[in-house]
């Protein structure tokens, strides 16, 4: 019995010897072809019609396949071929169908063609949706509610199977954008442009009660199946960006047979929906759906032969993202993404090595860079641990929006209100500090915005030419915000002196909708509420969830919020139309969650939208500016810079905004991972040694007088 202390001691040493105790991945995937990451909003939409939000397409854009892709390594950004043959080039037509030289006059065009040939070969993941009998009927197209009753998970269906990618399932996808069900978010975008796609929505309404409608059925003028490699989409007028669109997921194929599968009664009781399970040809598949926790994306078996570029920008070569030229894709086998809700969590388990990548929150700035003679390095700390800074400014736009259809911000359509609401929206612009926000919250990583396009895209304007004349002045060679004396006048001129009614006496109060939650929060909330305090206004913040939110803005809600806008493709097209009429998110379900609308800024964005980048072009964008400045539906945020971080083992990984199917490229050392790991994560014993020695110190005279009353006894 006197040995059982020491023994016990010695098996705790023994196991203080092996792995991290504060490992929070199985001990089987150590060692594993592996990249881990997190992500701090849950996913809503996994459909590819519907999916339009950032934290989405880090899913989607691994999984499903739309025709065209970005290079990942060239800039300016260029498309290339993904499962066609080549990029379609444009065939023009009058309205009789008859063709038209390729330097046509815009105006004469009526169409545009797109002959896209898919390459052959090219596979979906297994799915149980493919699953046939010996006589080829369809294993799971019928199930019945007993037969679904141990059913959870599409792991749970025993057979799956794959077909071949065929141009039909890419005619498909198209017709998917206008089903009446699923509220694509750039349906209105598209019935402007796809031939027919209105017509065609409006025929579908018929049948929106039927648990599964057959879109092969039903036809569609502007995306058409030539045969089986081949289909053609044809746009109204000349549209150049529409290529653009080729490369995102909401032109993906998508199989009849997955679309019937999933539409099955009872499947979506069980979250059994493309939603939930998308299904595609990309390089990975969704294995583990659980938003609030954890997400998997596994290697799709079927992927087809892609192989690493060979050729980027000068600098490529010199950082090593030549090295894998011609080898095939994907390197990695599987992506393990966290739902991590704080940040200090969330740059712990990166400090550690257990995410492969982190970008640089406020709190952590400091420890993470230096700024020395105004250039950003890395600390010495993350130099001494191997840690890469990567920088780039990001074609993005941060804004917060006012509700044109509110009565208050918003205005109407009587002139005297309408001017009122003008002044009100432009002294809040100027009192809401963007410097100063940027200095306090982001670290100085950011430029203001003078309007909606960022760095980078045609038609930003840098200096003096570009700057907000409504919110700033040019003096002594830099733009500087107009006083706070200035947004009081306006303020006062909006019948609102002092932040109170000129009639009533009652108080201005601003309601701002916004998801911020979490660590650094209250300090955003509490500096807002000073911004609008220097003009005497009162600012109601309502917290939500995303969904919620989401739903507020989509139903017209809110009076102010916080929006941003990541480049969808790199033309000035893309940010444009977030305020052109055709896009209010009320009345057309569109991107323009402002609901903004102007008649002329409409009719300068339809000229605007199909012409090439050139001097006609930027003047048309400064006078859709200028009238943006004026009217002041958002308050101009900012451009954000990105600091990305990630560990030595981490390779291939160069920054984009714009292409989202980017894991495929990169690389991991898992055996230089797990090297380090337990270099840093050594567990530390000697507490808790010391801990037991003086608890045995104090139970031995205890244990000893106890032994010796036994011995006593026993004699």
């Amino acid at each position: 019995m006197r040995r059982v202390f020491p023994c016990l001691l010695l098996l705790l040493l023994l196991t203080a010897c092996g792995s991290a105790w504060n490992d929070p991945y199985p001990a089987a995937d150590r060692g594993k072809n592996i990249l881990y990451s997190a992500f701090t909003e849950r996913p809503k939409h996994l459909d590819p019609v519907q999916s339009y939000s950032e934290d989405e397409i880090t899913f989607t854009g691994q999984i499903y396949e739309p025709p065209l892709q970005y290079h990942y390594l060239k800039r300016p950004y260029t498309l290339i071929a993904a499962t066609v043959e080549a990029v379609p080039l444009p065939r023009y037509l009058d309205a009789q169908g008859r063709v038209l030289a390729d330097n046509t006059d815009a105006a004469k065009i009526a169409f545009t063609d797109y002959v896209i040939t898919v390459k052959p070969g090219i596979r979906y993941q297994p799915h149980p949706a493919f699953a046939r009998t010996d006589t080829g009927e369809f294993v799971y197209h019928s199930l019945s509610a007993r037969q679904l009753a141990g059913i959870n998970a599409l792991s749970d269906f025993a057979r799956r199977d794959t077909r071949e990618l065929t141009a039909e399932d890419y005619v498909y996808g198209v017709k998917r954008l206008a089903h009446p069900r699923l509220h694509s978010p750039i349906f209105g975008l598209m019935d402007d442009y796809v031939a027919g796609l209105g017509d065609f929505a409006a025929r579908l309404k018929a049948e929106k009660d039927k648990p599964w409608i057959d879109l092969r059925e039903h036809r569609l003028e502007g995306a058409e199946v030539i045969d089986r490699y081949r289909y053609r989409i044809r746009v109204k007028g000349k549209y150049p960006q529409f290529l653009y669109w080729l490369a995102m997921p909401f032109f993906a194929p998508m199989p009849w047979e997955a679309d019937k599968f999933h539409s099955q009664p009872g499947m979506m009781e069980k979250n059994l929906t493309l939603d939930w399970y998308p299904i595609g040809t990309g390089p990975y598949m969704l294995t583990e759906n659980n938003p609030n926790a954890r997400m998997v994306l596994e290697r799709n078996p079927n992927f087809r032969q892609e192989n690493y570029p060979c050729e980027g920008e000068p600098e490529d070569a010199e950082e090593g993202l030549l090295k894998d030229c011609g080898q095939p894709l994907p390197f990695i086998d599987k992506v393990v993404f966290t739902r991590e809700k704080e940040q200090i969590p969330y740059w712990n388990k990166f400090l550690q090595g257990y995410y492969d990548a982190s970008g640089i929150s406020s709190d952590a700035f400091d420890q993470a860079v230096q700024v020395t003679a105004g250039e950003i390095t890395l600390s010495d700390d993350m130099r001494a641990q191997g840690i890469v800074l990567t920088t780039s400014v990001a074609t993005s736009s941060m804004y917060m929006g006012f509700n044109w259809l509110d009565p208050l911000v918003g205005g109407g359509a009587e002139p005297k209100a309408a001017e009122a609401a003008r002044k009100l929206r432009q002294a809040i612009s100027i009192a809401v500090d963007q410097e100063e926000f940027i200095s306090i919250f982001q670290n100085g990583r950011g430029v203001a915005a003078q309007g909606p396009i960022p760095p980078g895209i045609f038609g930003y304007r840098e200096g003096a030419t570009g700057i907000n004349r409504d919110m700033y002045d040019w003096t002594d060679g830099q733009a500087r915000r107009k006083p706070i004396a200035e947004a009081r006048r306006l303020l006062a001129e909006a019948g609102w002196p002092n932040g109170r009614d000129a009639k009533s006496g009652e108080p201005l109060v601003i309601n701002l909708d916004t998801t911020a939650t979490g660590v650094g929060a209250k300090a955003r909330i509490d500096w807002l509420n000073k911004q609008f305090a220097k003009i005497d206004v009162q600012l109601v913040v309502r917290s939500t969830d995303y969904n919620r939110f989401q739903e507020k803005v989509r139903k017209g809600a809110v009076q102010l919020f916080y929006f941003g806008w990541n480049a969808d493709y790199p033309d000035p097209e893309n940010f444009m139309f977030l305020l052109h009429g055709k896009q209010g998110k009320v009345k057309h379900s569109g991107e323009n969650a402002a609901n903004y609308e102007n008649p002329e800024y409409d009719r300068l964005f339809e000229r605007m939208k199909a012409m090439e980048s050139g001097a006609e072009r930027q003047e048309l964008i400064d006078r859709m500016t200028a009238i943006l400045r004026y009217d002041a539906p958002w308050i101009w945020g900012f451009h954000p810079k990105d600091y990305t971080l990630r560990h030595a083992w981490l390779t291939n990984r160069k920054p984009t905004k714009v292409g989202h199917n980017t894991l495929k490229y990169q690389r991991v050392d898992a055996v230089l991972r797990e090297q380090r790991r337990s270099e840093w994560n050594r567990p530390v014993v000697w507490p808790v040694l010391v801990l037991l020695l003086v608890l045995g110190v104090a139970i031995w005279p205890a244990w000893s007088g106890y032994r010796r009353r036994e011995t006593a006894t026993a004699r």
